[in-house]
């Protein structure tokens, strides 16, 4: 009785506030791995670092070196290296963001939506900071380069984030029902695009009986492609833009109908006792 009357809010009063309401739970989700913005980076950038490092020893002492495009050898390694840890760890971080169960939906302005949009938001900032900062240490440090497509590349890059929110949304809308199968799910599945991805070898290498143990996964599509805007003497023929587009709107779709039902028969006794 003595509360004061709402504003009737229009249309873009409305839009900024969800905007500031990502954006600072993007912030929230940047800092949730550590309290430290920056040293949340650099495990990330160790992370990409030892992967990297992991793939050079490994190509050079197998002599698999010659197989890759012909040029920059690390920057190869790269293209494939960037899109994978960041279709897997936006993937991790949809998965992980917060439930229709959670404490943080009792906020009025919260709701799912919002928590899958910053924790997507959060794991590309962290993606794009860390390859900003590899690729600026490589050029200063040791040799330059140069990136054929640079737009086209990071459009890739894009490409396979939003695949990963796909894959993501389509887990978090399961995981209230089924949180063990769920939790086992995503892991094998960042641990399986280790290889099922491409990025240890050039698709156009692959023989014929090969290739669809690989084209099947949209984001080995993102990482062909990719490296066909980074480097001028390579052209993506056995790959397709269009394949992960499709893929990621057709699972985009099932994970917001998923979720949406998922949250309408929501119960806070699913989440009691985890």
């Amino acid at each position: 009785m003595f509360q004061a009357p709402r504003k009737k809010k229009n249309g873009f009063q409305v839009a900024f506030g969800i905007l500031e309401l990502i954006y600072h739970a993007t912030v929230r989700e940047v800092r949730k791995s550590h309290g430290n913005a920056i040293i949340g980076l650099l495990l990330n950038l160790a992370q990409t670092l030892v992967l990297v490092g992991v793939f050079f020893v490994m190509f050079s002492l197998l002599g698999l070196r010659g197989s890759s495009i012909r040029g920059d050898f690390l920057l190869y390694l790269l293209s494939g290296i960037f899109l994978f840890m960041t279709h897997v760890k936006t993937v991790g971080s949809v998965v992980g963001s917060d439930g229709p169960t959670s404490a943080m939906m009792k906020h009025g302005p919260m709701n799912t939506i919002i928590a899958i949009a910053s924790s997507a938001l959060a794991a590309l900032y962290i993606q794009v900071l860390s390859v900003l900062v590899v690729l600026f240490v490589y050029y200063a440090a040791f040799t330059p380069f140069t990136i054929y497509n640079p737009a086209g590349a990071f459009a890739m890059l894009l490409l396979s984030w939003a695949y990963g929110i796909a894959v993501g949304m389509v887990f978090l809308a399961l995981k209230p029902w089924f949180p063990n199968f769920v939790g086992i799910a995503t892991t094998v599945y960042q641990r399986a695009n280790m290889i099922a991805s491409g990025k240890m070898f050039v698709a156009k290498t692959l023989p014929s009986w090969m290739l669809p143990f690989f084209d099947w996964n949209p984001l080995f599509h993102c990482i062909d492609q990719s490296r066909g805007f980074t480097f001028i003497n390579y052209t993506a023929t056995v790959t397709s833009i269009s394949y992960p587009v499709t893929v990621t709107l057709v699972m985009m779709m099932i994970g917001l109908m998923g979720e949406f039902y998922t949250r309408k028969h929501a119960s806070l006794s699913w989440s009691a006792g985890r």
